[in-house]
């Protein structure tokens, strides 16, 4: 027997990977000593030097069934930055900058193409966000995974000084909750939107949308480091973050608040996409399901003094949506 009789093609992969090698590479920065091809990655770390007491935050999280979508469609080209994008805005949470990133992609079987379209969007993503794509891993398992489903993961590892690192201990009662608008569903809720789509032409306009369903559903998780950067230039002091992801904001933002603690949201403060309606209609799903497992146009919410917050919001583009409250929970208005 041969290995190719079990499904499994090293030529197709070797073949993608020297193709994707250019605009990998285009991602290094000076700190990066080995990437593509060696068992590790190496990152000169004397670039923290300079740092009073740095703090390394690592997190890992994958694209998920969104990822069906795109491929029943033959659009991959913005899965790279639903993953690079999604695992920054994590990052932030913490208050910390990125270093590097590293990927996994796996499937059933490695398509050349859509192989090579996925590593094409991951470097396009991290060069936009100034990340090296330090290394990764790609693999083809059939027997694991379903025939046509691909696993596109990564893991991301950044910096924060310990005394700027954010959290629920530095929130206080009367805090002042900002959201940074998304750019629809983002990376979320994509079990439920294919299960509602299903049948539709994706690619036919809609009015009510102003687009296709397909422009709405696979465009990119938003990334909020410049927002971030721009606000930490300006010495706005923040308290907590939250992304706003999978669970929506009843989940993500208890994490973000104390014991003793809640939030209070006002609708109709921020704008709410076209899709969610669009998607609630068609489904015919009630208001909390709604808000408990989209985004519903709240990408990252900041919570700050309320003393910083008019000066924030001349800074970035943001809504003031609620504020932190005594008790527990996340109450909509």
């Amino acid at each position: 027997m041969r290995y190719e009789d079990t499904g499994v093609h090293l030529e197709a992969k070797a073949k993608a990977l020297k193709g994707a090698r250019e605009a990998l590479e285009a991602t290094y920065t000076p700190e990066v000593l080995r990437g593509l091809g060696a068992f590790g990655g190496l990152w000169d770390a004397t670039r923290l030097k300079g740092m009073e007491h740095p703090v390394l935050v690592a997190t890992t999280d994958g694209v998920g069934t969104k990822t069906l979508l795109a491929l029943k469609v033959g659009d991959v080209s913005g899965l790279g930055f639903d993953l690079v994008n999604h695992s920054v805005n994590d990052l932030l949470c913490q208050g910390a900058e990125p270093l590097f990133f590293l990927d996994y992609l796996a499937a059933s079987r490695l398509d050349p193409e859509v192989l090579a379209g996925l590593l094409r969007s991951l470097a396009e993503a991290c060069r936009a966000q100034g990340i090296p794509l330090l290394g990764g891993e790609t693999a083809e398992m059939p027997g694991v995974y379903r025939e046509g489903a691909w696993d596109v993961v990564g893991t991301l590892v950044g910096v924060a000084e310990q005394k700027e690192v954010l959290g629920p201990e530095r929130v206080r009662e009367g805090d002042a909750i900002l959201a940074l608008p998304s750019s629809g569903p983002h990376t979320n809720g994509y079990s439920l939107i294919r299960r509602l789509v299903e049948g539709l032409d994706l690619e036919a306009p809609l009015p009510e949308l102003g687009e296709s369903l397909k422009e709405a559903l696979l465009r990119p998780h938003r990334a909020y480091l410049e927002e971030f950067r721009t606000l930490k230039a300006q010495g706005v002091e923040l308290h907590a973050i939250a992304h706003i992801t999978g669970g929506g904001v009843y989940e993500n933002l208890p994490r973000a608040l104390p014991e003793g603690l809640g939030a209070e949201i006002q609708k109709g403060s921020w704008p709410v996409p076209p899709i969610f309606p669009y998607l609630q209609r068609l489904g015919d799903i009630p208001e909390e399901e709604m808000y408990r497992v989209f985004n519903m146009g709240l990408g990252l919410l900041l919570i700050l003094p309320e003393g910083e917050a008019e000066r924030a919001l001349t800074l970035v583009n943001a809504h003031r949506v609620g504020r932190v409250v005594r008790g527990q929970g996340v109450h909509l208005l």
